[in-house]
């Protein structure tokens, strides 16, 4: 075992100043793995972020190749990683060989998308506007914009993505390729997995030449706030909890100088059934619904954790054929103990609720997690009943029979800020719903018909957030290309000489990128 097992990853050498030590564990025993790690102290938190502010004026001005070399070489040592690796994720976390090596591969083709993005060079949003000396009754001035990155990035590891939103996951790969160094905080759950990449990370680094403080990593509970508040940490991005997101995003702003913090928190990612659908395919919406239901032990964010339809025989047959799905699926192993503990938590709340029952639950098994169907009254969505708006993390979702179309829309009209909004409908039946699909778009960030919200394609056009409390902040998503945006910032310059000028904005323009000139798009040069 190597001397720096355990440490902290700190402008590019391994620290353990600290003396507080603490353990990784089997999510399926529950008992302590034969690693250790080494708690960050509040010294060490300000040495990574000070190594993160030092590498980060170097960094941002690397060219867009240089730094799309960085994260296809990440990508390399990531495909790299053999099967002794996947056997610690399993360990970790209990979730099976093939999800992890299909998140491996993920993770590695959202780094070398990233990449993609940079050789484009779209994400600088050129603009341009030439001057005209000649113009009355004042000169116009030369105006050109581009977008720089904001600053460090405090990244905060998710649970139940220990690669595509852990250590180099999404949020890692955005904050670097938008010229941000990262800072990243290594979740309690899989230490082991995060060390292990964070080492791949440091080799790439190492090989494309980047600064030392480029990537950092702390481990330890209470060491998140001492990261929040470091002035030198410019933006956060969290994927966790709703209780956990709000924490930080008070903490940020009430920093001397406040932060943007983008937080993927709680949905419960509604499914709308038509009567159509229901009547022509019940049974078979049933069992690609349980499906979706259990995926994974229901521990995606995407969980379907609401279905919702009219008052009809078919939707009373349709409960009846969910029911059974639901009763058929056996019971799985959580992430770790304390995820399974607070979905048994969430299902005792749910058991002994006032209009809520127990329709079917799956077949148990002692220290796993056992699917459950519950009915709830419509009238708690239309009460804005906290406990429907919540979700519970894990295997289970409810149902709700609205009495007729007008209190259906009042139920979903009555619904928070969702990832994810689904309508399963019949062809013939969409021009009716047009008034629900306009309200979804209002309630989330992704908008599906006919599909199940498990499962987030990595692509430019995929939206990953929605209206809070899904996340912090609706204007960005966490997944796909468009999630660079939360780490850019636009800086304008105003009668510029050309060579002074980024070479995104000069006008032989060097990149050969799009750009907007005068109201036009054109990857033309400029001459004046």
């Amino acid at each position: 075992m190597s001397k720096e097992h355990g440490k902290n990853f700190i402008n590019g050498s391994r620290s353990s100043d600290g003396n507080t030590v603490i353990n990784s564990y089997s999510a399926f025993s529950g008992e302590p793995l034969n690693t250790t790690f080494f708690q960050a102290t509040q010294a060490e938190v300000e040495a990574a972020c000070a190594s993160a502010n030092e590498a980060f004026f170097e960094f941002c001005n690397f060219s867009s190749s240089k730094r799309a070399k960085f994260l296809n070489c990440i990508a390399d040592e990531l495909d790299a990683l053999g099967d002794d690796f996947v056997e610690i994720v399993h360990q970790e976390t209990a979730l099976p060989y093939p999800r992890i090596n299909g998140e491996k591969s993920r993770t590695s083709n959202q780094l070398r998308l990233f990449a993609e993005l940079l050789s484009r060079g779209d994400f600088y949003g050129a603009r341009i506007d030439t001057g005209d000396p000649s113009r009355q009754p004042a000169p116009k001035v030369d105006i050109r914009q581009y977008q720089i990155g904001i600053g460090p990035v405090a990244v905060f590891g998710a649970s139940n993505f220990p690669l595509a939103f852990s250590t180099a996951g999404g949020d890692t790969a955005a904050a670097l390729a938008a010229g941000c160094p990262v800072v990243f905080k290594a979740h309690s759950g899989h230490m082991k997995t995060a060390e292990i990449v964070a080492e791949a990370i440091i080799n790439a680094a190492q090989k494309t030449d980047m600064p030392s403080g480029v990537f950092n990593m702390i481990f330890g509970s209470g060491v998140g706030k001492a990261l929040v508040q470091n002035p030198h940490i410019k933006a956060v991005g969290f994927t966790g909890s709703l209780s956990g997101g709000n924490a930080i995003c008070k903490m940020a702003s009430e920093r001397a100088e406040p932060i943007p913090v983008f937080a993927e928190m709680s949905s419960i990612n509604p499914v709308i059934l038509n009567e159509g659908a229901i009547k022509n395919r019940g049974k078979l919406i049933a069992k690609e619904l349980a499906d979706s239901v259990v995926l994974g032990t229901g521990q995606f964010c995407t969980n379907p954790g609401l279905v919702i339809a009219i008052k009809s025989e078919s939707f009373s047959s349709f409960i009846d054929d969910l029911s059974t799905e639901i009763s058929n699926k056996a019971s799985s192993v959580m992430l770790n103990k304390g995820t399974l503990s607070s979905y048994v938590s969430g299902i005792e709340t749910l058991e002994k609720y006032h209009g809520i029952e127990v329709l079917s639950r799956g077949q148990s098994h002692e220290g796993q997690a056992t699917p459950y169907l519950f009915k709830a009254s419509s009238k708690l969505l239309l009460d804005s009943d906290e406990l429907l708006q919540e979700e519970v993390f894990g295997p289970a979702t409810v149902l709700i029979e609205a009495q007729d179309r007008n209190e259906l829309i009042k139920c979903l009209s009555a619904m928070r800020g969702q990832l994810t909004a689904t309508l399963i409908s019949e062809e013939d039946e969409m021009a009716a719903s047009s008034d629900i699909l306009s309200l979804l778009q209002h309630k989330a960030g992704r908008v599906l018909i006919n599909g199940y919200p498990t499962g987030v394609e990595v692509c430019d056009s995929m939206v990953h957030g929605g209206p809070y409390p899904a996340t912090s902040d609706s204007r960005g998503t966490s997944v796909g290309t468009l999630a660079i945006e939360r780490f850019l910032r636009p800086v304008c310059f105003q009668n510029y000489p050309d060579h002074l000028l980024p070479d995104a904005i000069k006008n032989s323009n060097p990149l050969r990128i799009n750009r907007l000139i005068n109201g036009s798009f054109t990857k033309d040069s400029i001459n004046l």
